[in-house]
């Protein structure tokens, strides 16, 4: 951590924290609703309550509770709960008369439950995206020691201090519960971050804080006491119904009702979205079933009309010799029906008379194909529709959706479902200040996307033997054809140059306009001058037509929309 910022070392028990005299950060949360319940009888429903987040006097209690609890402890092992959880797993440093064989620590960046207690209820199971922080904290932290947990600062950010690591190095698991933008980080030897849960993005405004090899900087606002009292977890929470299970019943109690509490809203969250996404993989297959049963169904009216076909062909049969290439129809005698009426098949004009009869019997012996597994195929698809909705009905009261669905791929009625892959994720491509456009001799011109873009494109992405263009007497954007050392370009690579730069100004559409062109090294900037206002020293006016067609072409070829 900063060093000039000292860690917060409020006294334990203290249900609020002292108020300091500078600062004026208010931290709050809009309230949380779900059914009361508890970790030992998820499904058991009751009274409406309504819950905070977790805040930083929540943390300041906790982190004395349970520091006092588990110091010295050895990390036997770590059990990853994807996406956003896991479990240390920590053994005492000598058998405990009286105590636990082992402690569960639960760390959650969960978006809408972030905690941080003792995991005292059953775990419920858990499936996401298997994130490289949790093989990092298994190689780094097993059979480590838990020194310290501490509260950073004033804010709602924890850290775990680890001796006895691999390698002898200095570890740290920095927990941030921040919301929505809740995180976890391993830290080492002066905060730099070896691993995090959920790498930032940088952006051009503002680059990330949490990202690998970068040393870790509290967000904004922090390491300030908030400037009114908050809440305590005994006045937050409910005193649970029932006590925890096993031996520290009474060592613990503040975490249990963090438990009971915020572990319970993010279990229902988790619940209801795998709950949701079950619901809508069987709604997906249910109307793919259906579909597939409307085409039976269309095939058993073409198979149908199998006979019918079938007499068509005899019919056109007894006529082959008076039918040519090239006609469209033929007219028979209908002897299959009582007073023989006239009848007329149609013909394919470019085929002859014996491909058009093959034609009809090939049809033929198709219905007669189809015909054979109708019933079957029929009653294969209205069975699945019925399984498929009895699960349907299932997934909208089931409390275990994840088996539910695990059941439906092995019955074959769901696809196995594809967890995304964090490792794989590429990253997006940092924002560029212009519009990338290519003449046909392959020399790059660039295209300002705004006022403040146009200033950054003509001082920071351009060099000073390119061409620099903009439309003479109008706003518009600043337009860079590159040239490179040596490189002259043609005549039709400055008209391309040039209309863009009218396209992308106010004076499009115009028959004709005039543009600047002049070296970039002769663009100045004046101190204190607006986004996109500048100097030219020298250079000349183009005179350019519209050319609509080239227009069109070039803007085609655009890499940068």
């Amino acid at each position: 951590m900063d060093r000039t910022q000292p860690r917060a070392k409020w006294p334990c028990g203290s249900a609020t924290q002292p108020k300091s005299a500078s600062g004026n950060l208010r931290i709050s949360a809009g309230p949380t609703t779900l059914l009361r319940s508890f970790p030992e009888a998820p499904s058991r429903q009751g009274t409406l309550l309504k819950f905070s987040a977790f805040s930083a006097t929540n943390l300041t209690e906790l982190a004395c509770e349970l520091g006092q609890l588990v110091s010295g402890w050895t990390v036997a092992e770590v059990q990853p709960l994807p996406p956003r959880d896991l479990l240390l797993i920590l053994t005492p440093p000598s058998p405990l008369p009286d105590g636990p064989p082992r402690l569960r620590l639960r760390l959650s960046a969960h978006l809408d439950g972030a905690r941080l207690h003792l995991q005292q209820g059953r775990v419920h199971s858990h499936r996401g995206s298997h994130a490289p922080v949790f093989d990092r904290l298994g190689e780094e932290l097993l059979d480590s020691t838990l020194k310290s947990i501490e509260q950073v600062g004033a804010d709602r950010i924890a850290l775990l201090e680890f001796s006895n690591c691999s390698g002898n190095a200095r570890r740290a698991l920095l927990l941030e519960f921040l919301g929505r933008h809740s995180n976890m980080a391993l830290l080492g030897p002066e905060d730099s971050i070896l691993e995090v849960l959920v790498p930032q993005a940088d952006k051009p405004e503002r680059p990330a804080r949490l990202a690998k090899g970068r040393t870790w900087s509290p967000p904004g606002g922090s390491l300030r006491p908030p400037d009114k009292p908050q809440p305590s977890i005994e006045e937050s929470y409910p005193d649970p119904d029932t006590l925890p299970p096993g031996p520290v019943k009474d060592r613990a109690p503040l975490s249990w009702r963090v438990e009971c509490a915020l572990g319970l809203m993010a279990d229902a969250t988790v619940l209801e979205q795998d709950r949701s996404r079950l619901i809508a993989r069987l709604e997906r297959r249910l109307n793919r079933a259906r579909s597939a049963l409307k085409g039976i169904e269309k095939r058993a009216l073409a198979a149908g009309e199998c006979e019918r076909i079938r007499q068509d062909g005899e019919l056109l049969k007894s006529v082959l010799g008076t039918l040519r290439r090239g006609m469209t129809e033929a007219t028979v005698s209908d002897w299959f029906a009582a007073d023989m009426p006239q009848r007329k098949l149609a013909l394919d004009p470019k085929l002859t008379p014996s491909e058009n009869l093959e034609k009809v019997f090939a049809r033929v012996h198709k219905l007669e194909k189809a015909q054979a597994t109708l019933e079957q195929d029929r009653n294969q698809a209205s069975s699945r529709i019925s399984r498929l909705e009895e699960l349907a009905a299932q997934a909208l009261t089931t409390e275990d959706p994840l088996r539910l669905d695990t059941e439906a791929v092995q019955a074959g009625l769901l696809e196995t479902r594809q967890e995304a892959n964090p490792r794989k994720k590429k990253p997006r491509p940092a924002r560029l200040p212009y519009r990338t456009f290519q003449t046909d001799e392959g020399l790059e011109i660039r295209v300002g996307r705004t006022a403040k873009d146009n200033d950054d494109l003509t001082l920071h992405h351009s060099r000073g033997l390119d061409l620099w263009l903009h439309t003479q007497d109008v706003p518009g954007s600043h337009v860079i054809l590159r040239t490179g050392r040596g490189v002259q370009p043609s005549e039709q690579a400055i008209v391309d140059a040039a209309l863009l730069a009218v396209h992308f100004s106010p004076a499009r559409g115009a028959s004709q306009c005039d543009v600047h062109l002049v070296e970039r090294k002769h663009v100045h900037k004046p101190k204190g001058a607006k986004p996109g206002l500048v100097t030219l020293a020298g250079g000349k006016i183009l005179r350019v037509r519209a050319q609509p067609k080239r227009l069109a072409s070039l803007l085609r070829g655009s890499a940068g929309h």
